[in-house]
């Protein structure tokens, strides 16, 4: 299994999404929120509307752990707690959508990932 990247990165994304709704759960921010804004960061396909670049790059942007983990760390650095549960809900989003295995894109079509041809 270890030579088997695909599945590790599957695996990755269960951990990140378990580990992201149970901080969720910790903080006892509403579950309404949770479900509301659980897919938003799929709106970014609609970049796809303009073209298969700016869909990739839009999709990329919003689905790489870099910008939630950002907010979580501000969240808590500059004690900033209300901005916590959105960060937390954005890495379940990504955490779930490696563990589904959709990957980020590549500029050729939306089908094409970095983890497989959906």
């Amino acid at each position: 299994m270890l030579q088997r990247p695909g599945i590790l990165l599957r695996i990755e994304g269960a951990v990140v999404q378990l580990i992201s709704v149970l901080l969720y759960k910790e903080l006892h921010a509403s579950w309404g929120i949770f479900a509301l804004l659980f897919f938003t960061p799929d709106l970014s396909m609609l970049g796809y509307l303009a073209n298969a670049r700016a869909g990739a790059t839009a999709y990329n942007f919003v689905h790489s752990y870099s910008l939630p983990m950002i907010m979580c760390a501000y969240a808590i650095v500059a004690g900033k707690p209300t901005l916590l549960p959105f960060g937390l809900i954005w890495t379940a989003h990504i955490g779930m959508d490696r563990l589904l295995g959709f990957g980020l894109k590549y500029p050729t079509q939306f089908r094409d990932t970095h983890l497989q041809r959906v």
